[in-house]
């Protein structure tokens, strides 16, 4: 095999086909030439804040309030919900956590009562009637 050495760049009007051993990042080069912009690249940085979110349970407490709302639990709840939204919008996330905290533990314990009312107001009729049927 004969393998002779051609050079990389030919004109870009020579009118003959790249070689077969050009470099597909040459091949542009001497096709499209070089570029017309002599000014350097630009770049555009976006800073994306790296704060958790603090989650703030106003929608839970919203429901625990309207469908289960045993000992006024869902509607302190909401109440811390909306103070957590506040401190989150100020911009005080502890406070905001400590407020959404609350709020989750409210809503736990109104979740957890109004499903046990829910289950006594059917269980306890239906052991009535049996115990008079």
């Amino acid at each position: 095999m004969n393998h002779t050495v051609q050079t990389f760049f030919s004109p870009v009007n020579s009118g003959q086909p790249p070689n077969y051993e050009m470099l597909k990042e040459e091949h542009e080069v001497a096709v499209l030439g070089a570029p017309h912009n002599p000014a350097p690249p630009t770049s555009t940085v976006i800073h994306i804040r790296s704060e958790t979110s603090v989650p703030d349970h106003v929608v839970w407490s919203l429901f625990n309030t309207l469908f289960m709302n045993p000992c006024c639990l869902g509607f302190i709840a909401f109440a811390y919900s909306v103070k957590s939204r506040d401190r989150k919008m100020v911009g005080d996330m502890t406070g905001a956590q400590a407020y959404a905290s609350t709020a989750k533990c409210l809503n736990i314990w109104a979740l957890i009562l109004g499903i046990l009312m829910t289950i006594l107001l059917i269980v306890i009729p239906v052991l009535i009637f049996q115990a008079y049927g």
